[in-house]
């Protein structure tokens, strides 16, 4: 039985986010970790280099076909990034 001032683990992680203004770089993070399985392996596995600095998504690609084909999907590769994430983590989307 929980008493009254009781959390879950789940509450708990979140104020820690909050208290100590982490949810930014653990959302980051995580979109970084996902990149994979939200692009899939054929892209993951050409993408040398990713991370995320103030809302852009910097990405390194070697294979100049799959950037072309970033470029043109930037809008729903930024959706899709955000809705995973349940927040406004990447704005603009910057290949390298």
């Amino acid at each position: 039985m929980r008493k009254t001032n009781d959390k879950s683990i789940k509450e708990a992680l979140e104020q820690l986010l909050q208290v100590y203004k982490l949810r930014r770089k653990f959302d980051e993070t995580s979109l970084i970790a996902a990149w994979p399985e939200l692009m899939g392996s054929a892209i993951a596995n050409r993408t040398k280099e990713i991370y995320i600095r103030d809302k852009k998504l910097f990405l390194r690609i070697e294979s100049s076909v799959i950037k072309n084909e970033l470029l043109m999907m930037r809008s729903q590769i930024l959706e899709k990034m955000n809705d995973k994430a349940g927040a406004r983590v990447v704005e603009e989307m910057i290949l390298l």
